[in-house]
């Protein structure tokens, strides 16, 4: 695992795989490789203009890629549903979720559904889209759940009275929160997985600092443009490439012997290299927690589970 890379990804002929958010940055990256190494990749993404030019993009260096795009806009149930039913129409087979789609730190902001953004795509839209997936992916033997969490996780647990920040709203406490949901999301879900007898594994990763348009997309919004120039650089100077950022995701996905409730980041103290085995708080494995919040996030989106 210490000097796992891109090039060790096993054959992934005859899988389908879907990549939420895979137009750019590390969902961009991942979806690449796992074309390269054969996949049918689906691209999920919220922008038909991106998402296409993606897609182009990898069939115009991997002439021999299966890539497509489908609309795909978590911070609208409807389209989530939408979404699942056009997948399973399409396909007989899911061997990977990739729940990589995100935002951060944005100014106040509501989805389509009145939640807050950063609860609602982050956390909400992957639970209802997993949900509505779960029986593709328990039908096909050694599936994988990844879903992308971040080390600010590390900053602020959820307020189970509070899921949608409606007291008090701070853009980096409603990320950071977002994120422990990811984690506790992942924990259930191995759980119920496990308890059901399925062999569907559910692990969670985080990037590190990766270079994205993540960092800068709130000061962009806020039009705040000294902001987002230093972001910039920071982005440039300090943080870690898209491919490296992705490897976590990619080992998680693609790695033999992937352990569910797994959390996987970059080696060296979180920040950057290979993918290693990631510390995480200890709020995002309490079994009371995750529990709560699975109810409250059914509830919420008025989706029932199948099976586990």
């Amino acid at each position: 695992m210490s000097s796992w890379s891109e090039h060790d990804i096993p054959d992934q002929s005859g899988r389908t795989a879907v990549v939420t958010g895979g137009n750019s940055g590390i969902g961009f990256t991942a979806a690449r490789a796992l074309a390269r190494r054969g996949a049918r990749v689906v691209l999920a993404c919220r922008s038909e203009r991106r998402g296409t030019a993606a897609r182009d993009l990898i069939r115009t260096e991997i002439p021999s890629a299966e890539v497509e795009f489908a609309p795909l806009d978590l911070a609208s149930l409807d389209s989530v549903r939408t979404f699942a039913d056009t997948h399973r129409g399409a396909h007989d087979r899911l061997d990977l979720l990739i729940n990589n789609a995100g935002v951060m730190a944005l100014p106040h902001r509501l989805t389509s559904d009145g939640f807050e953004m950063q609860f609602g795509i982050n956390h909400l839209g992957h639970f209802a889209l997993t949900a509505l997936l779960l029986p593709a992916l328990t039908a096909t033997p050694g599936a994988r759940v990844v879903t992308v969490s971040s080390f600010m996780h590390h900053t602020a647990n959820i307020d189970i009275h509070d899921l949608n920040s409606e007291r008090h709203y701070h853009p980096w406490t409603a990320y950071s929160r977002s994120k422990t949901a990811n984690l506790l999301f992942v924990h259930e879900l191995a759980r119920r997985l496990t308890a059901a007898g399925a062999d569907t594994v559910a692990a969670a990763v985080h990037p590190g600092y990766a270079r994205t348009n993540l960092q800068t997309a709130a000061a962009r919004m806020e039009g705040r443009r000294a902001a987002e120039r230093v972001l910039g650089w920071g982005n440039r100077l300090l943080a870690q490439g898209p491919e490296a950022g992705a490897l976590p995701t990619l080992y998680a996905a693609t790695a033999p012997g992937v352990l569910p409730d797994s959390f996987t980041g970059p080696r060296l103290i979180g920040w950057r290299g290979a993918p290693a085995p990631a510390r995480r708080a200890r709020w995002t494995t309490d079994d009371r927690a995750s529990a709560r919040l699975w109810e409250e996030s059914a509830r919420l989106t008025s989706v029932a589970w199948p099976g586990p």
